[in-house]
């Protein structure tokens, strides 16, 4: 099972490689070196470390995602509201949006968004 948390450097690391996807290791490496001032060891430890969570895969020399940057962020709010709303998306809602109205925008897209995952 593909563990949906991420520590911010884990996170900002996994954003290297969702963006410039697929890329060899070497890039990769490069690309570590440059935005987060990694040698290359650290970057293959964390890249090892997140293949084995099922994040990654590198094969040949090559690192893709197995799990696009959209379904992990999916998976991350579904565990956020089952850990602190009970698995509720209308308490969530609810505390949501005691900070404040929503526009009218946001009712539109939610509604949308209803209409879309009815049944």
């Amino acid at each position: 099972m593909i563990q949906s948390k991420l520590g911010p450097v884990e996170a900002s690391f996994a954003a290297i490689i969702w963006d410039n996807e697929p890329l060899s290791s070497a890039e990769l490496v490069r690309l570590c070196q440059e935005k987060l001032n990694w040698k290359k060891s650290t970057t293959f430890t964390v890249l090892r470390r997140l293949c084995q969570r099922g994040l990654f895969r590198n094969e040949g020399g090559t690192v893709t995602s197995l799990v696009s940057r959209e379904d992990f962020a999916a998976r991350q709010s579904r565990e956020f509201v089952d850990e602190a709303f009970g698995g509720s998306l209308p308490k969530f809602l609810a505390a949501f949006t005691r900070r404040g109205a929503l526009s009218e925008e946001d009712v539109a897209q939610l509604q949308r968004l209803i209409d879309e995952h009815r049944g």
